[in-house]
Formats: structure tokens, C-alpha cells, sequence
């Protein structure tokens, strides 16, 4: 290596960095709205529960792979697989997944830049109800305007990295994640306080056993265990860079709940947001882009100092998507730093240069490219989306299991003694059992049920 590696210089930094890579747009846009659809605290309860069974047990295989190798993906497996393996050929698979997906979160999340710029400029200020949704078709209709939002995102990100991990990813996602807990805080005391706010909270929270009879008990598992899943990004190597960063004081599974607590934090104070919020004013709660983009600010302008609320709306966003582009952008920088041996300044800079076009296609999709239909009909965003959540992410995981927990991988006595050094929460050998012959059936049912 042409130079030390870094590392995180506090445990505080490496939770908020690494549940800021966890917590995302799909937090906000689509845990509250199936949560809300799904029976409300029946989902809620299932979803804990699976968090437990599969999230917190695969999130201390990324970490402990991470922490016991010192190294990124590709390098990881090869320092603890068996020689003659072929192990680390994922690791390539997972550092393609992390390019695939900020290829189309970059734009997303130059999205909610550019609704936060809106607010804070009174952009939404006198406009009627019906004029909203508009706005939005008008940003994604507009190639130039989303470039340059999504460039702020991309050239920020890695500069914040070109710091190094503990002077900028930490630094900054720990201001970050800190304000971004603050803002979700008020912002969901604000949405209580409405007028008529019970019944939004009644929707969310109450158990609707009609609802669940109505979906059907089996439908309403499977979207909570999708949920848990897909929640903390595990199988395409994310969450184990900052393994590789972290200090072996304490034990993983300690660490992997703190992650995880915070993540379900974040997903469930986002639905006494929009909830309150969306029955205060009669509006329907959607998921998706179009709960983000059209459904919330209609709400805002709406509200008395509807500007204000908007803008700390789409400020908690920008910092919920920018910490998760910041720490993959560190997953695609370390990687490349120890793969092809280079500087961490040149590595930021052949990243910024690919990314920069590598985004432009999702950016294209909405525009110019629209007519472009890939997998299942979808357009280039939908189809990037597919690739990583339906498939490399559960086949990922899998990946990570089957190698922490099976004779042909790194092994479960090796995996164990990893993920219980340190002070904290040890985890049972009596688990292992579960992990080979259990859990990667659970994995196997997200993988068929995403595909079809």
C-alpha cells in the first residue's frame, strides 16, 4: 500500500457511520406506507422479530469479516478463505453492486437536494395543492437541473473522503446522523401536534387485524421479513469496509443491535411523521417517489409555516441519503486503494471522474432515455434498483453466510471467535444450527419471492 491505512477514531463514529449506510430513503419512503398497509403494529411486531432472526445475525458476517481480515471485500476473502477457494470471486460481485447501486441513489439523492434548495428558497411558496406534483415531473422532465444536483452530490461525497475515514466520513456523518436524529425528532412532535393527528397515528400503530385477514397472515410476514432485510443493505459488502475499520474492543453482535436499533429508529419515528401529517389534511399516503416528492410537500404547503417544515423535511432527507452515499462511496474508495495499490487522493479521483458518468444513464431515464425499458419493462432506475435489491443483495447475504457458518468457507468456530472479542453481548455456539439449516432458507424465500 502506498500508504497507512486508515480507521475510525471512535466506536460512536463507526455506529453512526455505519447505521447512517444503513438508513436511507427506504426508511422514510417505504417502511412507514407498508407498515401503514400491512396491519400497522402487527407488521411492526414481525418486522422486529425477523430484525432479530436474520437482520442483526448477517450484519455480524459482514462486520466480522471485515474486523478479522483488516481489508475490503476482495482482499477480506482472500486472506481467511481456504486456499484453492474461489471465495473472493463475490467480492468482485459485491464491489459491482456498490457501483450499481449509487448509479441511480446519486440521482435520488440529488432529488432531495434540490426539494431542500426548493423550501429553503420559498419555491413551494403560494402554490395550490394541484400545482405540486408538477414540480416534480418538471425535475425529472429537466436533465440539466437534475446534473447538477446529482454532481453536488457526487463531487461532495468524495471530497468528504478525501479526508481520509476519520477526518472526513467520520467527522462529517457524525454531524450528520446527529442532526439528522434531531430534525426526524421535531419533525415527528410537529406532525403529532396537528390537528385530527390520532387518526394517522391510529392507521400506523394500532394493530388492524382486518387489514392483516384482508392481506392475509403469510402476505404480511413476508413483507416484514423483506423489510428487515433489505433495511441494513447486507450482501454486497456495504457494512464490511467498516468492519475492516473498527477495533476489536467490543463484540459484534453488541455493535450489529446498536446498527440495527437505530436503523428501526429512523424507519419507525419516520411514520409519525407522514401519518399525522397526511390525515391532518385529508391527503393519501403513498409509497415511493411519490410519497417523497408530491404527497409530503402537498402536506407542506398545506401547513402553517409549511416552508420551514419542508425544509427540515428534505434536510433530514439529504443528510438520510447523503451519509448512505458517503460511506458506499468509501466502500468503492478502499477498495480500489487496496485492489489496484493507489493513493487514496487518486483513487477519490478516478471514482468521482466514473461515477460522475456512470449516473447519467438512471439521470437519462427519466428524459431523453425514457422509451429505455430494461428488466421486466422497467425504466434504467427501476432496473439498477431490481439488480441490487433483488438480486445481489439476498444472493449476497447468502454468500456471507454459507462462508461464515460452513466447513467450506472461513467456518463457524472462526466466524464465533471474531464476532465475541471484545466487551458486550456474545453470541451462542447453540446458534449455528440455525444459521446453516434455518436462515438460509429465510434468505432463499426473499430471493424467489423478489424475483417473481
Amino acid at each position: 500500500m502506498n500508504e497507512k491505512r486508515d480507521g475510525f477514531g471512535s466506536r460512536l463514529g463507526f455506529i453512526l457511520v455505519s447505521a447512517g449506510c444503513a438508513i436511507g430513503i427506504g426508511n422514510v419512503w417505504k417502511f412507514p406506507y407498508v407498515a401503514g398497509e400491512n396491519g400497522g403494529a402487527v407488521f411492526v411486531l414481525f418486522y422486529l422479530l425477523f430484525l432479530v432472526l436474520m437482520g442483526v445475525p448477517v450484519l455480524t458476517m459482514e462486520l466480522a469479516v471485515g474486523r478479522a481480515s483488516g481489508k475490503s471485500i476482495v482482499k477480506a476473502y482472500g486472506q481467511l478463505e481456504k486456499p484453492g477457494s474461489k471465495w473472493h470471486l463475490h467480492g468482485w460481485l459485491c464491489i459491482a453492486g456498490n457501483y450499481i447501486l449509487m448509479m441511480y441513489y446519486t440521482t435520488v439523492a440529488g432529488w432531495m437536494l434540490a426539494y431542500f434548495w426548493k423550501f429553503l428558497t420559498g419555491g413551494f411558496e403560494g402554490l395550490a395543492q394541484d400545482s405540486v406534483a408538477p414540480v416534480f415531473d418538471a425535475l425529472t422532465g429537466n436533465p440539466g437541473e437534475m446534473t447538477v444536483f446529482m454532481s453536488i452530490v457526487v463531487v461532495a461525497g468524495f471530497l468528504v473522503l478525501s479526508f481520509g475515514v476519520k477526518n472526513g466520513l467520520e467527522r462529517v456523518n457524525k454531524f450528520m446522523m446527529i442532526g439528522l436524529l434531531a430534525l426526524i425528532l421535531v419533525l415527528a412532535v410537529n406532525s403529532i401536534l396537528l390537528k385530527n393527528s390520532g387518526e394517522g397515528l391510529r392507521f400506523y400503530l394500532m394493530p388492524n387485524l382486518d387489514n392483516v385477514k384482508k392481506i392475509g397472515l403469510g402476505n404480511v410476514i413476508t413483507a416484514a421479513m423483506n423489510q428487515a432485510f433489505f433495511t441494513l443493505s447486507i450482501g454486497i459488502a456495504s457494512m464490511e469496509i467498516f468492519g475492516s475499520y473498527v477495533s476489536k474492543e467490543y463484540t459484534l453482535t453488541g455493535e450489529a443491535i446498536k446498527i440495527c436499533s437505530l436503523d428501526t429508529f429512523v424507519a419507525i419515528v419516520s411514520g409519525l411523521i407522514i401519518f399525522p401529517a397526511c390525515f391532518s389534511f385529508g391527503i393519501q399516503p403513498d409509497e415511493g417517489p411519490s410519497l417523497i416528492f408530491v404527497t409530503l410537500p402537498s402536506v407542506f404547503v398545506n401547513m402553517s409555516a409549511g416552508r420551514i417544515w419542508g425544509t427540515f423535511f428534505f434536510l433530514f432527507m439529504t443528510f438520510a441519503s447523503f451519509s448512505t452515499v458517503t460511506a458506499v462511496f468509501e466502500n468503492l474508495v478502499g477498495s480500489m486503494m487496496e485492489n489496484l495499490n493507489l493513493s487514496r487522493i487518486k483513487s477519490v479521483l478516478i471514482n468521482l471522474v466514473f461515477m460522475l458518468a456512470a449516473s447519467m444513464p438512471c439521470l437519462l431515464g427519466f428524459n431523453v432515455l425514457s422509451g429505455v425499458k430494461l428488466i421486466k419493462g422497467m425504466n434504467i432506475l427501476g432496473s439498477e434498483d431490481f439488480l441490487v435489491s433483488n438480486i445481489l443483495l439476498p444472493v449476497g447475504a447468502l454468500v456471507f453466510l454459507l462462508f461464515c457458518v460452513t466447513k467450506l468457507g472461513w467456518g463457524a468456530d472462526k466466524y464465533l471467535e471474531e464476532v465475541n472479542t471484545g466487551k458486550g453481548i456474545r453470541m451462542s455456539k447453540k446458534l449455528i444450527a440455525y444459521y446453516r439449516y434455518v436462515l438460509p432458507l429465510l434468505i432463499l424465500v426473499i430471493l424467489i419471492t423478489g424475483l417473481i
